[in-house]
């Protein structure tokens, strides 16, 4: 909970700095093209990205297969999704990171090892 609140501290802070520098270097409307560029484009990616994603689970639901990677794969598209819609180019750059698939795999593979940390220390408790 604390790095979450240092997260919601530091990373605007730096975004903003990044955002008045890329003002002054390149000048104010072609940052707030960029914002808006990166915005459109991670929405599209998502919106694709996310409905394969979908596809895939109903197609493992449809063969009795429990879809473990696709939810996984959901949960990176839904926060890449929102970091790409928030404004800042950091923000942007991490977004795209949870939203390639090749990027994806590594984010994956980090996200299961922590709840398999999580789950040994018995933080979180399957109930079955």
């Amino acid at each position: 909970m604390r790095y979450l609140f240092l997260l919601i501290i530091v990373i605007p802070a730096i975004d903003i700095g990044v955002l008045l520098f890329s003002g002054k270097a390149i000048g104010v409307w072609p940052t707030i093209t960029l914002i808006l560029l990166t915005g459109i484009i991670g929405a599209y990616l998502a919106k694709r990205e996310g409905l394969q994603t979908i596809r895939r689970v109903q197609e493992q639901l449809s063969y009795g297969q429990i879809p473990g990677e696709a939810l996984l794969d959901g949960i990176c598209i839904l926060i890449g999704g929102t970091l790409l819609l928030t404004p800042g180019f950091i923000t942007d750059v991490v977004g795209f990171l949870f939203l390639f698939p090749p990027t994806r795999k590594p984010i994956k593979f980090i996200i299961l090892k922590a709840w398999r940390n999580r789950i040994n220390k018995g933080n979180i408790k399957i109930i079955k």
